[in-house]
Formats: C-alpha cells, structure tokens, sequence
C-alpha cells in the first residue's frame, strides 16, 4: 500500500466513505432500481473530496516531498479501492440471487432490472463514469468540484434508466436473465464492463495527471 494511499484513507476519506460502501446491498431491494447503489456509493467519495477541499488537503499534499503525480496517483486508488469494495458486496449478494434466491417470487415478479452479471458490469461502467467526469474534472482545477458532480448525477442515471428499459425491447429480455440463464452471453457484459472501467480510469488518471502538472497551486 502506497503512503499517499494511507494518507487518503486515514486523513482525508470521511467515515461516511466507508459506511456508504454499504450501498452495495441495494442489490437485493426488489422493485427498485438497484443500480442506485453504485451511484450512492460515489456519493459518499464525494463526501470525502468536498471534505477535502475545505481542508485544503490538495495544497497540503503537493507540499510533501514527492511528485505531483503521487498526489492524483493516492486520489485514484483511494476511489478504485472504494469502487472495488462496493462492486465486491454487489457481486457476493448478486450470486446469492442468482442461486439461493433465482426462484424467489418476489424478484421473478420485479419489472426492473434483475442483479446479474449485465447488472454488474453496468455498475462498472458507472464507476468508469464517475472516474472520468468527476475524478478528471476535478483534476482539471484540483478545486471545482459542483460542475463535474453534477455532470456526473445526469450521466449516472441516463445510464441507469437506459439500463432499465434495455431489457424491455424486443429481442432484449436475455439481458435480465435470472440465475445462470444465458450465462455466456452475462459474463461477456460482465467482461465488456470490466474492460471499459479499466480503460476509462486509466485514460482519466493520465489525463488528470497532464492537468494536475500544469495547475499553479
């Protein structure tokens, strides 16, 4: 673990970071649109960076003896770790719909999106959204953070409501399948998400970096 990590979860994250990991568990809510977990979940990081900023802990951490690139470097991995523990409850209780659960009435009944793997990968693209406008935004000024959180929230949930209605066109309803159901053609989605999560935070931590180098703190 990297000491500019350390030093973001211990000094700079806010205990509401961590508690609303717990968002995960929207996966197991029938009747409602479970993909609203992920977005809680980056709303608790960016509890966490506005705390941040009032602390001016951007300017104290360009003060320490290391590259202004650790500096972004500590930010994405504190979020990655968060995004990653909040997918990790996601997928335990997704596979516990997808077996203990699969025949449970109350969610063969449930019009909206059925946690499977489509779901997961979905999520993964949320949190891909949320790295590239909100952690590349922010970078842009390593102070604004409104604008980019509220580009965000209507990226998030156009993807949350396209997600939504997706498996109610024709032709579409293998994308909310229950169980093991079409279980190949689920882990290809699940792979597509993981894929362009990876990409998306790799090309924005590179660009935030290019930004971060030219900001005159």
């Amino acid at each position: 673990m990297s000491a500019m990590l350390k030093k973001e979860m211990r000094l700079s994250a806010l205990v509401l970071t961590y508690l609303f990991i717990g968002f995960g568990a929207m996966a197991m809510l029938p009747g409602y649109p479970i993909l609203c977990g992920v977005f809680f979940i980056t709303l608790g990081i960016y509890q966490s960076f506005q705390s941040a900023r009032e602390a001016n802990d951007i300017v104290f951490s360009a003060l320490l003896p290391m590259a202004k690139r650790d500096v972004v470097k500590g930010k994405y991995q504190f979020v990655v770790l968060i995004e990653i523990a909040g997918f990790a409850l996601m997928a335990i209780l997704t596979f516990l719909r997808m077996t203990i659960l699969a025949d449970a009435a109350v969610y063969r009944q449930n019009a909206l999106m059925n946690a499977n793997p489509f779901f997961l990968g979905t999520a993964l693209f949320i949190f891909g959204l949320f790295n590239v406008i909100f952690l590349g935004g922010f970078f842009k000024t390593a102070y604004q953070i409104g604008k980019p959180f509220i580009t965000y929230i209507i990226a998030a949930f156009l993807a949350i409501c396209a997600a939504e209605a997706v498996h109610h066109f024709p032709g579409m309803a293998v994308l909310n399948a229950f169980g093991f159901d079409y279980l190949w053609l689920q882990m290809l989605l699940l792979l597509g998400g993981a894929v362009l999560y990876s990409l998306m935070t790799l090309l924005s931590y590179r660009k935030a970096c290019a930004n971060f180098e030219e900001i005159d703190l």
